[in-house]
């Protein structure tokens, strides 16, 4: 492909000549729908909102939002044409539209994964529960467009499958999908019963999969619940999907997020031998997507722990604070990327006003975000907010019991415990975050004070001891440089620390 052309499916776009072709025939196309299609091609995979193709195609002039719809229908018809009906034009609720399965003259694929959520069964043999199942899946297609780096079929589309047997490879093929969600209802008397499960469309493996059985009292409040249940459990679960993903894939076959995929699992080994090998694969993210507010959150909080493990090293503080404003103005629609840059902006800056905020920002935009819920509440239990934290950490376990990245939020309950003076309910949470993370120091120096003022001191020493065996290099000191934001909160633990021999 030359300079400014892009390719999805059969279609190839001349962004400069402004023509559409199909096996390398021209194909004839409205002035505004072309327009549209361009607009949309040159945004690479990201969605474009209506506001900004209304300014873009119409500039200057008022115009009617139908006015999209029926230049957006030409166009879908005509793309439509070209591959068994397959959408390569999805619209994505409340948010635009995007082209899928583009490849840019760059030749790097540049669409995010694709999810498809098929209408849920009915099985309860009652057709007045048909509201409540079909509810429920667009309250799911709504949570799961919130999340900025997933891209979700509309529920106009998958809903052509309403009430037909479907075969999960015609629905990969039908809309270029990578991840299927299905699920079933039941209801019996006053309770209901709702099972999802989460595929690979390409191998047909089973990612995850849950079931809630529940009392059918209040519907929508019910199907809030859910959605918020599955949600907040389908994102780490198509993260790690995406990373093993890209893992498989050949190093030259690269984009942006491709990139970020293969910086995660050393982002979040937390040493700085691991965090070296993520800082240039997002620092090249960042060169190919200036805008990239998610690579900006991760290379902050990189560069984060590499200043907190790494000798506390000014211009790793300064470039983690650096590339934590970035991620708030490059992010501002990216919970994830806000909730990182709040997170380091309340660590490394002691600004608990603006982080707290940017938390507050970061769940309106998606409220079942667990990443923003473990990374708040770690932050407030140590503003001293321990009710706030304990409150955001339960509800990051409950919606995600399984992720592996646990410990977080069972480090804010031992902290929160520990400072409304509930030991032994400290004690219980710091042990496992140890479980989760067993190299992670903070969770057992919260074990060793908890163990203490319970009366426990051999064991409080003991874990003392295993503390400076596994890094000799622990110092209250370097603690309290990145956790005291609240004397009242930090000196108990420095107190506690001191008496079980941890040195200053």
């Amino acid at each position: 492909m030359a300079q400014n052309e892009v390719s999805f499916g059969p279609f190839l776009v001349d962004l400069n000549r402004r023509e559409l072709m199909r096996d390398g025939s021209h194909i004839q196309l409205g002035g505004r729908a072309l327009d549209i299609l361009c607009v949309l091609a040159s945004a690479n995979g990201e969605v474009v909102g209506k506001e900004e193709l209304m300014t873009r195609v119409w500039p200057g002039i008022a115009v009617e939002e139908n006015n999209i719809q029926v230049h957006v229908s030409a166009l879908r018809k005509a793309l439509e044409e070209g591959k068994n009906g397959q959408n390569f034009l999805v619209t994505v609720p409340n948010r635009g539209y995007r082209l899928v399965g583009l490849q840019t003259s760059s030749d790097a694929p540049s669409d995010r994964p694709l999810v498809a959520v098929l209408p849920f069964q009915n099985i309860s043999g009652d057709s007045e529960q048909e509201y409540f199942a079909d509810g429920m899946v667009e309250e799911i297609i709504t949570g799961l467009s919130r999340i900025k780096w997933l891209s979700v079929i509309s529920r106009n589309s998958t809903f052509i499958y309403k009430n037909k047997p479907v075969a999960i490879g015609d629905v990969a093929e039908k809309f270029g999908v990578r991840y299927v969600l299905e699920g079933s209802v039941r209801k019996s008397e006053n309770r209901v019963r709702i099972t999802a499960q989460l595929i690979d469309a390409k191998t047909g493996a089973q990612l995850w999969a849950d079931k809630y059985d529940r009392l059918l009292n209040d519907v929508f409040a019910l199907q809030d619940e859910i959605t918020m249940c599955v949600v907040g459990a389908i994102e780490p679960s198509l993260r790690k999907a995406e990373i093993n993903r890209i893992r498989r894939q050949r190093p030259n076959n690269l984009n942006a997020y491709d990139l970020v995929l293969r910086s995660l699992p050393f982002v979040f080994a937390w040493v700085p031998k691991d965090v070296a090998i993520a800082i240039p694969l997002l620092e090249d993210a960042v060169k190919l997507q200036p805008d990239y507010g998610a690579a900006y959150a991760f290379l902050s909080l990189s560069f984060h722990y590499r200043f907190v493990h790494g000798g506390l090293h000014e211009e790793d503080r300064a470039a983690a604070i650096g590339h934590a404003r970035a991620a708030i103005a490059q992010g501002s629609d990216d919970a994830t990327a806000l909730a990182v840059a709040a997170y380091v902006t309340a660590m490394l800056e002691h600004d608990t006003i603006t982080a707290s905020k940017l938390f507050d920002r970061s769940l309106e935009i998606s409220n079942s975000n667990v990443f923003a819920l473990s990374l708040s509440a770690v932050a407030l239990a140590w503003m001293g907010k321990a009710e706030l934290a304990i409150e955001r950490a339960e509800r990051a376990i409950r919606l995600s019991p399984l992720d592996s990245f646990n410990f977080r939020p069972y480090l804010a309950l031992a902290i929160a415990y520990f400072h409304k003076g509930d030991y032994m309910a400290a004690v219980d949470a710091a042990r496992s975050a140890v479980d989760y993370s067993p190299s992670f120091r903070t969770p057992r120096a919260i074990l060793a004070g908890a163990l203490l003022r319970l009366g426990r001191e051999a064991q409080a020493n003991a874990v003392a001891r295993e503390i400076l065996a596994r890094d000799p290099t622990f110092t209250i000191r370097r603690f309290s440089l990145i956790l005291e934001f609240d004397p009242a909160v930090f000196k108990p633990f420095v107190d506690a620390w001191r008496e079980v021999g941890l040195p200053e």
